[in-house]
């Protein structure tokens, strides 16, 4: 029997006898019982044999040499003769037995000697450390055990039975765990061979017995369900578990017979399996079981480990509960790792590449790969823990990149790809387990509000899903199970959870049932789909639906009891009765009802009956009659007689059945019975009166009017059409009224109250009307009379003189009166009060607009240094009302006596030390600052007593606590200072009171301690690289017992300081005394290289100590590289919004320019603020490979050189990466601004001209965009509003003017002639450039102010009409104007002439000239003169004389003339008509004459102004359809000079799709790539500056390109500027390393003539036929800008150099051009150059390749194809705007054609017709003759200006003409 548990034998420790030449030897006599128990020592010489040996032993223990018995070693090996010398080695340990087999009696014990193996010594420990640490250490001993037992018996042919006993009984001994088995037990030699082994573990050969759990138990295949009991080599090993405790009964379980354990679990819920095989390095080999758990119909198979819960409780009872998809692993990895069939149990490997989920779907869905479990079993060539609890390195060799896998197949090792073979095997398994639901007909993605927030979504919905080999869809009827109660109804839709699309197999959702019958369930519910019968019929769930329906209500039944029936369309009275009514409801059986059918509704479906009586009006329905009956007990419904229906008009009836409580007249969409009887009724006769609405306040002595309604007896509205005299009565107050008016709307008018009332809230009257002659003739208005408005001011007290206290503030009261001295009120009824006779005075102001009386108070009255009493002067009165007196009074000013000074002393011994404001007291730390005291003073620097009212107002902000007591003696709190030196202690005695605050503060600040304390704080990163000094240093400090540093060090402090620490290399430590900081700095920390970690150091000084700790890391990173970029020493030129040309890669590398595969560095961009890429800059993370992709960039950045760096973060360090230059070159296409020139000096008057604007659209170089449509530069104006600047939509725009001759340089846009508006105020200009259809530059906006224009006549504010005057004595018939405003204004109407001073003469004449015989003004005189001040007259109170002469019923003229001095032309003088009349009846018949006469001028005014636009407009827009006609034709004459055609028809979609299709090919050409110059251009600091010259100019054929840049290489970096100045600042800028080109200084005369002729041409004729297509090389170049520039830079650098083909056809050229003149340079397309010396051939005459150029080379231009389409386009788009402007201005046309012709303005033109005959009429009776027609346009100035004004611009006339459409005839 094997021992269990415990160590191996121990060591003796007998004395050592031997010396040299003898072998000790341990001998163990165990012959017998009674045998010694101590061991024998013998020695035995170096050449001794058996015989000498067997005798010494006899000899030493006492026995007989004739004795038989044996000598053994301890593993029972008899010693003979043969192996003396082979076994008896020193310090063996021998046994003395009776027969080799004998039983060993008693112990013995041997030594064991061995040499450890060196990692014994290093590593001992680490391994058991790692793989157990925080792991339950109880089952690594069982499982030691149950290993020992299995070891032992291994050699059984039988049953191998293992025993495991937990003793729990305290009866029986201490608790203990016995193992137990009938294995072999273990020999000395095999426990020395443990012990070494135990010892030595790193040495071990690896025959230790392989050990076995679950598949050695069960066999290879598992826990298989076997019928057979047979004893094999799998099934022969039981291993028994029991637990022995006090009292209860022994629990024995045998692990055979447990079928719940998790490989158990695994391979009876798979339903397939995948083997594998994996070879790595070595003998390795690895075989792998992978299976397969199937979902079925609603539940996930994978097996649930209790370590890993996944799965949630299930609820199926919560009608609420939603399926949310698992996975059915969870987090668990998938594989288990065996060692030789022995679970090891912390190893488990996550997955491999080829079994993981993709990143994409694959050939199944991705839940598929959480369904697979799998198991991995070792051979013996995998390293494990001695405890077996993990592997070493399994994981990594199996995931080794030349780790080979293989499939096993039917027994058969298979090379094939494994990923494929898996994808094809979980594809296959998916198809035949899983039973999951599929869900088709996707509708879309949802949220669900009515879940809980985390779960609202996304859902899917799902029409229809097949489970279980049945479809369900939507509509389709379903019961459900396990719900309370169950459903019946019809499926809306299907839920799954996710963001899924299309058809899908999901674990389960959620479905929506509409519960059926519909009419009485009106409701959805959602239950999982789990939830559904799948065993109902739906022939069951129908018959129940028919069967609920037929339940429902249907109709109503009405009767009369009472009589009074009401039939339907009855008129009737006013105030007739309804009689009674009795109702049932009735369903289609006929049978009466009350309530819904079905018990689960209750009292919310009890059926009620609703009635309801409507009014029908034009303003709609109105319900009058609303009530609801229930279920009685005489009969089911009933309602009373109504009596109360008395309004006029059409009504309707109606009876609904409603729902109880919801009160819904429907139920689930249906409807239920209702019946409707329609009836109408009459008005009856008036009987009474009322008042109408009134226009209060009412006040003393201000008119109002009464309006007046009359009703019948039931409150209809009737008409009064007999004279009636009101009377009015009210007790206190004198009324009376002036009239009373006649017709539909009666008014009381003038009626005037006044009496005494109580306050300025006013006082409530009851005045009584008296009506005489109606039925009910008296009513009572209840009027509030409020007082009049303000007529003196009274003031309290009423004494003149008032004597007060400097610093005091003094009270009046103050009272505002009307006339009747009643208290008034009104808005803004401010009384001030100023005082006089010192300065700094305070104003009180106090509003007394609500209550017309206040205390008038304010500030204090404080005078600085009063000495003596003081006199001060205060009035008192109302700015806004003038006619009110001010009152003034005498103030008497006394000096104060109240606290004027505080002060702080601190105590001393005897001596008090004062402490001023905001002084700061220093104090040590921690301390308590005692004795101080203050003192108070008034203002004549008197000493306060402290009393106890005093020392309540003395506050001190460092303790809320104050004792009283010691305030009184004058004595302070006690101050604590804070114990940190930063701390300063702000302390602050305030005291306030009524008349003053006053404070005084001082600082406190700590001082340190004495030393306490050693602190040492790490100023860096904690860790420090292997090799390496700490990166940051150390700093030592001293502080006291509050942490506060003392300055305790000196320079000479440095050698006291101890460092110390393990591993601590001291030889480049740097201590440093820092004397501004006090302090020692430690630097050049570095370890000696060993095992990472931390690292303690110790740092003590004098009898102080402190500890630091760092980690000693591994070296990071240290250097990045770019991978694939240019040159860094040159910057990259690129232009403003494009493209680097390289993407943008990072390598991180070490110091050695390796590279660092680091994965997940951070890489990170830095730039300015200024430098702007796109895409944004983000952070990147390096691959496994350390590098990292950035992208290619799009550069946004001002012109200039930029700079950017790389850099990344590793372990809070930064790496810099190499610099980057970026020369940004400005966009000289992009438009930035645009620049508007104007007079801003010139005014702007009413309908005047603008001044010209001219606008320039300015590009990123400063420069001015050329080839810019002018159709995309606009103009907008619109008038300023509170609402902001921004342009409102109906701005008004303007499009710019054709360019002129003699205008500027191209790219100059005009806005010439725009008219300024008609209206005075303050406009705002905005001038547009439309970049594309989405975005326009807008310039900056111009504030304009619109003036009036020149002054031109005399008008009134406000039209009077025409007075109706006689010459009696009454003043009223005589009075021809009372309140006439008169201003000036110009042509439109705009108020002007504010700054003109003069009179207005006002003089009457008739309508002849020769008619003396005029009436004359009060005082009998013919002329009157107003003053004219600030630009108007005030004509008041204008009366003729009694008496005055004139003819009866003749018609007068009264002219207003202005006389303005200051004004030298004559403005037009305003001329008012009126009536003169003998006799005072006449007059006033001919009054009202007037009157109407007047308003009929009126409306005949308005009408002809309608008509006069209208005609205006039609004119206007039929100019406006030629003109756009006329332009139409035009665009489309030039487009067919462009080969296109526009059809006749569908014009719109035809140009649409041509414009799409040329813009189309025109983005195609401009995408395509083109020749660019990258030499950085120079960046134009101003307009002097053209650029350098390999920019200036641009070569269409690559060739040639080549050849003339390769020939002007010098000079293509030259800068090119137009002036000297320019050249030179360019100079000093470079420090001359620029060479630049000024064209000032160029010698222009000897430029050749770009017009010349080829050299082969002589005098117009061809000399010689030259080969090679010769072309002056200038002429092939192209210039974008500054062309006259351009070609005397080029005319100078090129000369006449020819270009040909080839160098053959260049030297017969030359030979035939010298024979009649010199020959110029030749290049040849081939790059080849013959001098203008004849030379050629070498390396300087030969041009390299381009790519050789360094990118110093023409550009391309557009192609000219792009040019053609650009003009195409444009072309297509002007006649797009075209074709619309024209259909609309045609449109426009029709509209105003067919609004003329509509029956509304042809009623308008009868209505003007009408209105002038009336017109006629009246003026006959009022005796006007025709020849005063002639004055019209005097008496109507309004009119003159309509249709004496040029036609108004488009805007004004379509305003006027929108405006007149809407005049009615109610208007008229």
């Amino acid at each position: 029997m094997a021992a269990a548990g415990g160590g191996g034998p121990s060591v003796g420790t007998g004395e050592d006898g031997g010396g040299d030449g003898c072998r000790t030897v341990y001998l163990f006599d165990r012959r017998d019982k009674e045998s010694e128990l101590g061991e024998r020592v013998l020695q035995v010489e170096e050449r001794s044999d058996y015989a000498r040996f067997r005798a010494s032993v006899c000899q030493t223990l006492g026995i007989s040499p004739e004795e038989k018995f044996v000598i053994t070693t301890t593993s029972r090996k008899e010693i003979t003769c043969d192996n003396f010398d082979d076994t008896v080695k020193d310090g063996v340990t021998l046994y003395l037995l009776q027969s080799v087999n004998q039983l060993l009696l008693t112990a013995t014990k041997e030594r064991i000697d061995f040499l450890p193996h060196y990692d014994t010594l290093v590593k001992s420990g680490m391994y058991e450390y790692y793989a157990s640490e925080g792991q339950n250490p109880l089952p690594f001993a069982l499982a030691e055990l149950i290993d020992n037992s299995l070891s032992a018996t291994s050699r059984n042919t039988g049953i191998r039975r293992i025993q495991i006993k937990l003793l729990f009984d305290e009866t029986q001994g201490k608790p203990a765990v016995a193992v137990i088995d009938n294995g072999r037990g273990m020999t000395s030699k095999q426990l020395n061979n443990w012990a070494v082994y135990r010892l030595s573990k790193f040495t071990r050969q690896g025959d230790f017995e392989r050990h076995i759990y679950h598949y050695y138990i069960h066999g290879p295949k598992g826990n298989e369900k076997r019928t057979s009991k047979e004893v094999g080599p799998f099934n022969n090993i039981d291993i028994e578990i029991s637990m022995f405790e006090k009292g209860k009964a022994p629990k024995i379980v045998n692990l055979r017979e447990i079928e719940d354990d998790m490989q158990t679990l695994y391979i009876n819920t798979a339903s397939d399996s995948f083997e594998f095989k994996a070879h790595v390095e070595g003998d390795g080999v690895v075989e792998g079981i992978i299976r397969y758990h199937p979902f079925l119909y609603d539940r996930e198979t994978y097996p649930d480990d209790p370590c890993f819960p996944s799965k949630l409780k299930d609820e199926d009872d919560d009608d609420d509960c939603f399926i949310l998809e698992k996975a059915a692993r969870g987090k668990r990895p998938i594989f288990e790792c065996f060692w030789n069939g022995r679970l090891i149990p912390y190893t488990s490997v996550e997955d491999f590449d080829w079994c993981t989920p993709p990143k994409k779907r694959g050939l199944s869905p991705i839940e598929c790969y959480n369904r697979i479990s799998g198991a991995l079993f070792t051979n013996d060539k995998f390293q494990v823990s001695t405890n077996k609890l993990t592997f070493m390195d399994l994981e990594l060799k199996l995931k080794d990149k030349n780790t080979l896998f293989t499939r096993i197949l039917n027994g058969q090792e298979q090379r094939m790809k494994i990923d494929r073979e898996f994808a094809l095997w979980l594809k296959d398994c998916h198809e035949k387990y899983d039973k999951q639901i599929k869900f088709t007909s996707f509708k879309g993605v949802i949220t669900r509000p009515d879940l809980p927030s985390k779960k609202q979504g996304p859902w899917a919905t799902y029409s229809a899903i097949e489970w279980d080999g049945k479809i369900y869809k939507a509509g389709q009827l379903v019961k459900t199970i396990k719900t309370l109660p169950l459903f019946y109804g019809s499926i809306v839709k299907f839920f799954l959870y996710g963001d899924h699309d299309g058809e899908v197999y999901a674990t389960g959702g959620e479905v929506q049932i509409a519960m059926e019958p519909q009419a009485l369930y009106d409701e959805i519910k959602t239950v999982p789909i789990a939830k559904l019968d799948r065993t109902v019929a739906e022939k069951a769930v129908k018959k129940y639906v028919e069967d609920e329906m037929a339940r429902l209500p249907d109709r109503l039944s009405v009767t009369w009891p009472e009589g009074d029936e009401l039939l339907p369309n009855e008129i009737r009275p006013a105030g007739t009765p309804i009689g009674a009514l009795r109702i049932e409801i009735l369903n289609k059986k006929g049978e009466a009802m009350q309530k819904l059918p079905g018990t689960s509704h209750g009292g919310s479906k009890k059926l009620l009956v609703e009635l309801k009586v409507i009014l029908h009006s034009s303003n709609g329905n109105k319900e009058i009659i609303s009530h609801i009956s229930q279920h009685g007990g005489k009969w089911p419904y009933w309602f009373k007689k109504m009596e109360n229906i008395q309004k006029l008009g059409n009504y309707t009836l109606k009876l609904q059945v409603v729902l109880n409580e919801s009160n819904a007249d429907t139920y689930a969409g249906r409807p239920l019975p209702s019946k409707a009887i329609k009836f109408s009724v009459k008005e009856g006769k008036p009987e009474k009166f009322s008042f109408g609405l009134m226009d209060p306040p009412f006040r003393v002595g201000v008119p109002f009017n009464i309006p007046l309604e009359f009703q019948d007896e039931f409150g209809h509205t009737s008409q009064l059409g007999s004279d009636i005299q009101p009377v009015f009565e009210a007790s206190g107050l004198s009324l009376h009224y002036e009239e009373i008016t006649k017709g539909p709307n009666c008014v009381i008018r003038g009626v005037t109250a006044k009496g005494p009332v109580n306050s300025c809230q006013g006082k409530n009257f009851n005045l009584k009307v008296i009506l005489p002659g109606l039925k009910e003739d008296t009513q009572i208005l209840k009027i509030r009379l409020l007082p009049g408005p303000p007529h003196r001011l009274k003031v309290k007290p009423d004494s003149e003189i008032l004597v007060i206290e400097n610093g005091t503030a003094f009270p009046f009261q103050v009272e505002v009166l009307d006339e009747s001295d009643n208290i008034t009120t009104q808005p803004k009824l401010i009384v001030h009060c100023k005082f006089l006779g010192a300065p700094n005075l305070p104003v009180y102001v106090v509003d007394c607009s609500s209550s017309g009386t206040s205390i008038l108070t304010g500030a204090a009255i404080q005078v600085q240094n009063i000495k003596k009493d003081q006199t001060l002067k205060a009035k008192i009165e109302i700015p806004s009302c003038k006619d009110v007196v001010p009152v003034e009074k005498t103030i008497k000013l006394l000096p104060s006596s109240h606290v004027a000074r505080l002060q702080i002393f601190s105590v001393e011994g005897q001596k008090a030390i004062q402490i001023k404001h905001q002084d700061e007291v220093n104090w040590i730390a921690g301390d308590i600052m005692h004795n101080l005291i203050f003192q108070m003073y008034d203002e004549g620097e008197r000493e306060i007593h402290i009393t106890s009212t005093l020392a309540d107002k003395i506050k001190v902000n460092w303790t809320p606590e104050i004792n009283k007591e010691h305030l009184l003696q004058g004595l302070l709190p006690d101050v604590q200072v804070p114990t940190s030196v930063k701390d300063m202690r702000y302390c602050q005695v305030s005291f306030q009171d009524d008349h003053v605050s006053l404070e005084s503060a001082f600082t406190v600040r700590p001082l340190p301690d004495e030393p306490k304390h050693l602190k040492c704080e790490l100023k860096g990163g904690k860790t420090i690289q292997m090799g390496q000094e700490l990166q940051g240093e150390i700093v030592v400090i001293v502080t006291d017992q509050y942490g506060n540093q003392i300055q305790a060090f000196s320079p000479s402090s440095l050698s006291a300081l101890g460092i110390a620490g393990i591993g601590l290399d001291s030889s480049h430590l740097k201590t440093t005394f820092q004397e501004n900081t006090q302090s020692i700095s430690v630097k050049g920390i570095k370890f000696i290289p060993g095992p990472p970690g931390n690292k303690d150091l110790c740092f003590t000084w004098r009898e102080f100590s402190d500890f630091i700790r760092v980690q000693l890391i591994s070296g990071p990173p240290a250097k990045l590289l770019l991978i694939d970029w240019p040159d860094l020493k040159e910057s990259i030129p690129v232009i403003n919004g494009r493209e680097l040309q390289n993407p943008l890669i990072v390598q991180l590398c070490d110091q050695w320019d390796n590279p660092a595969p680091v994965s997940q560095v951070k890489i990170s961009l830095m730039k300015a603020n200024n430098l702007k890429l796109t895409p944004s800059n983000q952070q990147h993370k390096t691959d496994e490979r350390g590098r990292a992709n950035l992208g290619v960039f799009s550069v946004y950045a001002p012109r200039g050189e930029h700079m950017m760096q790389v850099r990344a973060i590793y372990n809070k360090n930064i790496i810099e990466g190499p610099i980057i230059k970026l020369m940004i070159l400005p966009d000289p296409e992009k438009p930035i601004r645009l620049n508007v020139k104007y007079d801003k000096d010139a005014s702007f008057l009413a309908g005047s001209i603008f001044t010209d604007f001219m606008i320039t659209v300015i590009s990123e170089d400063d420069s001015i965009i050329k080839n810019i449509n002018p159709a995309r530069i606009s103009m907008k104006m619109w008038q300023l509003s509170n609402s902001g600047n921004r342009p409102p939509a109906n701005a008004e725009t303007f499009s710019c003017n054709k360019i002129k001759d003699n205008d500027k340089e191209d790219g100059c846009f005009y806005f010439r002639d725009k008219a300024i508006p008609n209206k005075v105020g303050t406009y705002c200009i905005q001038f547009g450039f439309m970049m594309d259809k989405a975005n326009i530059l807008n310039s900056e906006q111009i504030i304009v102010d619109v003036l009036p224009n020149q002054p031109v006549k005399l008008v009134p504010k406000i039209q009077p009409a025409t007075p109706a005057v006689s010459n009696v004595r009454s003043v009223a018939s005589r009075t021809l104007v009372k309140d006439l405003h008169l201003t000036i204004t110009d042509n439109y109407n705009n108020h002007t002439g504010i700054d003109l001073v003069g009179t207005v003469v006002a003089t009457i004449k008739g309508s002849n000239e020769e008619d003396t015989d005029t009436p004359l003004f009060i005082g009998k005189v013919r002329t009157l003169e107003f003053p004219f001040v600030k630009g108007s007259a005030e004509i008041t109170n204008l009366v003729l004389a009694e008496n005055s002469p004139g003819r009866d019923s003749t018609e007068y003229f009264i002219i207003f003339e202005p006389q303005l001095p200051a004004l030298s032309r004559t403005l037009e003088p305003y001329i008012l008509p009126f009536m003169f009349y003998n006799d005072v009846k006449k007059q006033q018949q001919m009054a009202a004459l007037t009157k109407e006469k007047d308003q009929l001028s009126k409306n005949i005014t308005v009408y002809r102004s309608l008509f006069e636009a209208s005609n205006q407009l039609l004119d206007e827009m039929k100019c406006q359809v030629e003109e756009a006609k006329l332009k139409e034709a035009q665009l489309q004459n030039e487009l067919k000079t462009h080969n296109i055609d526009i059809p006749t028809t569908q014009q719109m979609p035809h140009i649409e799709a041509l414009l799409k299709r040329k813009l189309s090919e025109q983005e195609e050409l401009r995408k395509k790539p083109r020749r660019s110059c990258t030499l950085p251009n120079y960046t134009k600091g101003s307009g002097d500056v053209l650029g350098k010259i390999a920019h200036l100019a641009q070569i269409e054929d690559d060739r040639a390109a080549m050849v003339i840049s390769w020939h002007l290489a010098s000079d293509m970096d030259c800068v090119v500027t137009l002036t000297t100045d320019a050249a030179r600042r360019i100079y000093d800028e470079t420090q001359g390393r620029q060479q630049v080109l000024p064209l000032d200084s160029i010698y222009k005369k000897t430029l050749p003539d770009w017009k010349r002729p080829l050299p082969h041409y002589r005098n117009g004729r061809l000399y010689f036929k030259p080969i090679g297509d010769p072309v002056f090389a200038r002429d092939l170049l192209t210039f974008p800008d500054n062309v006259e520039h351009c070609e005397t830079v080029f005319g100078m650098l090129l000369g006449d150099t020819i270009i040909l083909d080839n160098l053959d056809a260049a030297n017969h050229y030359r030979k035939e051009v010298v024979k009649i003149t010199h020959c110029p340079t030749l290049l040849t397309r081939d790059g080849d150059r013959i001098r203008s010396n004849g030379k050629f051939g070498g390396l300087q005459n030969k041009a390299p390749p381009m790519d050789k150029l360094r990118g110093m080379v023409f550009g391309a231009p557009i192609p000219k194809q792009c040019l053609v389409l650009g003009e195409q386009i444009d072309l297509l788009q002007q006649y797009r705007t075209a074709v619309n402007k024209l259909n609309n201005v045609i449109e426009d046309l029709n509209r105003q054609l067919e609004y003329l012709h509509t029956p509304d303005m042809k009623k308008k033109k009868q209505e003007l017709d009408e209105q002038e005959k009336n017109l006629k009429l009246i003026e006959q009776k009022l005796g006007m003759t025709p020849t005063r027609k002639c004055n019209d346009s005097l008496r109507h100035p309004t009119k003159v200006e309509m249709t004496d004004c040029p036609i108004p611009p488009k805007r004004m006339r379509r305003e006027a003409s929108r405006q007149n459409r809407i005049i009615t005839k109610s208007d008229v």
